[in-house]
């Protein structure tokens, strides 16, 4: 099966959705382009979130899977529904983020009605979940790409994606890149040879120390039963480690083979102030 269907339009959030809540309870209440479902992954009581396209979308720039003003609100409003219902909880609920996310939303009418603060909001959501203890976990099947990752995925304790040539991460595609850098395609897929944070590979975006693992399986397009299972298996096993530490926020993304300019300048930040 394609990964994608007309207009470039990826199937793969909603096939790993829906392969990852088979047996779930899926709500209701939010944006057509949000897919929210609760369940259990051998007892640990999960909540699911994944954007997939909506070709009916108020928002013609928000049709094949783009995060936009209506995604946005619809993702802080069901990670604040966990945060709210599991508040008084000593072991609260994981939220697991499928992430298959081309862009944001680019247009007028985005803008204008505050596209800034609809996927603010949503970052803000998933961070106060973190810091209120929900292990957030996110897997990257498709693109993750510029402000959509930011605001589903990118404030996730543990970020494991597949190992695929259709996972990749980055701040813009590579067209959009070559114009923003009066470049060729092809003379930035040289630079990114030698350059990491410039690559689109999954392979490169690990060196940047926030990938937790980059997870093989036999389909990541339409994934099997087996490889349902060894995702299951490895998301619960993350939602344990994250359970068992004291800390909630992000440091260890600064242990990355090539975050060590950065660790360094923290730290003597840190030590001035």
């Amino acid at each position: 099966m394609s990964s994608y269907v007309h207009n470039n339009t990826s199937v793969r959030g909603l096939n790993w959705f829906n392969a990852l809540t088979a047996n779930f309870t899926q709500l209701t209440g939010y944006s057509d382009s949000i897919l929210v479902a609760d369940g259990q992954f051998n007892q640990q009581y999960v909540r699911v979130i994944a954007v997939v396209p909506d070709t009916q979308n108020l928002y013609p720039r928000a049709r094949h899977g783009e995060v936009g003003v209506l995604e946005g609100w619809s993702l802080a409003k069901a990670v604040d529904e966990v945060i709210q219902q599991d508040h008084e909880l000593e072991s609260k609920r994981a939220i697991i983020c499928v992430v298959d996310v081309p862009s944001q939303a680019y247009g007028r009418r985005e803008e204008l009605l505050g596209i800034y603060l609809a996927l603010a909001g949503a970052v803000d959501s998933y961070a106060r979940a973190r810091l209120a203890k929900h292990p957030v976990i996110s897997l990257l099947v498709g693109k993750s790409m510029s402000g959509a990752f930011l605001a589903h995925g990118y404030q996730a304790n543990r970020i494991f994606a597949l190992k695929d040539e259709g996972v990749m991460v980055h701040a813009m595609g590579k067209e959009s890149a070559a114009r923003v850098t009066l470049r060729s395609v092809d003379e930035l897929e040289k630079l990114a040879a030698s350059i990491p944070p410039m690559a689109y590979d999954i392979e490169s975006y690990s060196t940047l120390g926030l990938l937790t693992d980059i997870l093989t399986v036999s389909n990541p397009v339409q994934p099997s039963y087996a490889d349902i299972a060894q995702i299951q298996q490895r998301i619960k096993q993350a939602i344990a480690e994250v359970q068992a530490l004291d800390s909630v926020g992000l440091e260890h993304r600064l242990q990355g083979v090539n975050r060590q300019a950065s660790k360094q300048v923290r730290d003597r930040l840190a030590a001035e102030w």
